[in-house]
């Protein structure tokens, strides 16, 4: 471990930490929405990754502090997060552990909806293997801390199942011993910066405590971890007190926030929470489709956060292309897959409206009458505005021309949507495959690579289409046969339109600005190469890059892991108007094989 030399005040820097001792104001909201356990310190633990930059933004360590650890900083992490619950298993076999072991506060397990449990209610389901640390509030933000790992409790699936609870560490039980692997861990930190920096809501890893046979503590931060099955539950229970307590906590914690501070204060402020609820989701959605992101939604709202920011990576990908017939087997059922997260979004929305309307009424409704609602209604809207947005941002256009396309030529749009469309979800006629955790079937174009790839085309030949042959070359996947590349007088037909409705576009938009259609191919050419490129991190890279980390992880200390994600993370800047140099990376063996990897991988699931 590297050192640096410690002021006298150090310690005192660290003082933060101390509050992080499982008190959370949702245990006076919510006071039976939980089961609370005692702790103790478990031994043999090392950090083996600490996020110094998020612990900067959260006040836990100076803003000056060296990206390193130091003994008195890893003490602090390990006496503050590498901790073990007293669970119903220790306490029904009276297991005694040493006073000095011993934590002072009690760390809650939340309740929550979980429709892989029988109960279909809620009222054995929660967090199963995680406890919630506490809340930080500093420098105007509010941060929730929660670990995963800390033992199994009695709201895991499988206490649920078997009907009896489990010994921490249980080797019969794979979810149910409630510990967490390091894998997992490290997925949340690669995968989390890589969304944060392209724009999406998501949890973040902190900390990551090893401890042997690959077995870990995993500490997650955000502004807040409340899921909309948090909410579910209530509202399937028919406990409205509780239910709108929960409501109003939600509210008001979030005022602080500037896309919460036009919120009334009055009976309206239920209205502007189901809004920027259905507009979240909607947004989020059409974001996930378009970037190919898999989440798991489903309608119970257990796997996504409120604000439709992303958690729990166990399960989460990031596709090279779109994979739209991917399933996660979870053993007992499959997912959703891709394209069918928008329905259980809208499903969520439909929920929380019936939830928004029966905290104003004071009585609940059949679900099946706000299938069309307002709110539902505003959510089609924002989801098929985003899907266009999306769509003209891909191609290359600043988000000022997209405005004013959106306005002018919504017809062209919507023609040149359904054409790539088309081509997007052309399946390879091998059929559904077995994936190494789950289903899929390839899809044998690469639509990223097809924007780019015209772009540049389109610029060396002065906006004249190419045959169809050679289109095919610039927009096939890895995927492709043979066979597949021949083209049918339908896909004649299609390439010829999507070509054409693509240049109108382009003409168009030239002839609005008052611009040269060369000026504006080089414009979108590079803001597409960019957008497109194609060392975008998937789930098969993120795997291949653990296993690396974990197959040389004794080259790796905290500070140099932390430094190597941080390489990482740049690597995916997808935004035009923030260019990130090469010469920004700190360049060794290790980024550049993580690099081929990526490369290697960015058709992947």
């Amino acid at each position: 471990m590297q050192s640096y030399k410690i002021s006298k005040n150090l310690k005192n820097d660290y003082s933060l930490f101390d509050s992080l001792d499982g008190t959370h104001p949702l245990k006076e909201v919510i006071p039976n929405g939980f089961v609370d356990y005692p702790a103790r310190l478990r031994k043999g633990g090392k950090v083996r990754y600490f996020n110094f930059n998020l612990a900067k933004e959260m006040g836990l360590i100076p803003s000056d502090h060296p990206n390193q650890l130091n003994s008195t900083l890893e003490a602090k992490i390990l006496e503050t997060f590498s901790i073990q619950i007293i669970n119903e298993y220790d306490q029904l076999k009276n297991k005694k552990f040493p006073k000095s072991e011993m934590k002072d506060g009690k760390y809650m397990a939340t309740r929550y909806l979980q429709l892989q449990h029988e109960d279909k209610k809620g009222r054995t389901s929660g967090d199963g293997r995680s406890i919630w640390n506490g809340q930080i509030q500093y420098n105007g933000q509010t941060w929730d801390i929660s670990s995963g790992g800390t033992g199994g409790t009695c709201l895991s699936p499988a206490t649920s199942k078997y009907n009896k609870f489990f010994e921490t560490g249980d080797p019969s039980i794979s979810y149910g011993c409630g510990y967490a692997e390091i894998d997992e861990g490290l997925a949340t930190a690669i995968m989390s910066k890589a969304l944060k920096r392209n724009g999406y809501s998501t949890e973040e890893s902190l900390a990551i405590i090893e401890f042997k046979d690959n077995i870990s503590i995993n500490v997650r931060a955000h502004s807040c971890l409340i899921r909309p099955s948090h909410f579910f539950l209530y509202l399937k229970q028919n406990r409205l007190e509780e239910l709108k307590n929960l409501l109003e906590y939600y509210i008001e914690s979030n005022r602080y926030k500037s896309e919460w501070k036009t919120c009334p204060k009055g009976v309206g402020k239920y209205k502007f929470a189901l809004n920027k609820f259905a507009q979240d989701f909607a947004k989020a959605t059409a974001n996930f489709e378009d970037d190919y992101i898999f989440c798991w939604l489903d309608w119970d709202g257990d796997n996504i956060l409120m604000d439709a920011g992303i958690l729990d990576y166990g399960s989460v990908r990031q596709f090279g292309i779109c994979h739209y017939e991917y399933r996660y087997d979870d053993v007992e059922q499959f997912s959703t897959n891709l394209l069918e997260q928008k329905k259980k979004a809208r499903q969520m929305v439909q929920t929380f409206a019936q939830l928004i309307n029966y905290v104003k009424e004071g009585t609940k409704d059949k679900i099946s009458a706000f299938k069309d609602c307002e709110a539902t209604k505003h959510f089609d809207k924002v989801f098929e505005n985003q899907k266009n947005i999306n769509l003209l941002k891909k191609i290359g256009f600043t988000e000022r021309k997209t405005k004013h396309l959106l306005k002018k030529y919504p017809h062209i749009i919507k023609s040149f949507k359904k054409n790539y469309t088309y081509f997007e979800r052309v399946k390879s006629s091998s059929g559904i495959i077995k994936v190494s955790d789950g289903v899929n079937c390839d899809v044998i174009f690469n639509m990223r690579e097809a924007l780019k790839n015209l772009s540049q085309v389109y610029l060396v030949n002065n906006l004249k289409k190419i045959d169809s042959s050679e289109f095919i070359d610039l927009i096939k996947s890895g995927f492709i046969t043979e066979k597949e590349t021949e083209i049918s007088a339908a896909r004649e037909k299609k390439i010829n339109s999507f070509q054409n409705t693509y240049i109108k576009l382009l003409k168009r938009c030239a002839k609005l600005f008052q611009i040269t259609e060369q000026e504006l191919l080089q414009e979108v050419a590079f803001r597409s190469s960019v957008i497109n490129k194609g060392e975008r991190i998937t789930g098969d890279a993120v795997t291949h890059i653990i296993d690396y980390i974990l197959k040389n992880r004794k080259t790796f200390d905290s500070s140099q892991l932390f430094e190597f994600l941080e390489n990482l993370e740049k690597t995916q800047n997808l935004n035009p108007d923030l260019t990130v140099s090469r010469a920004e990376f700190q360049k060794n063996s290790h980024f550049n094989h993580a690099l081929n990897l990526i490369i290697e991988n960015r058709e992947g699931i």
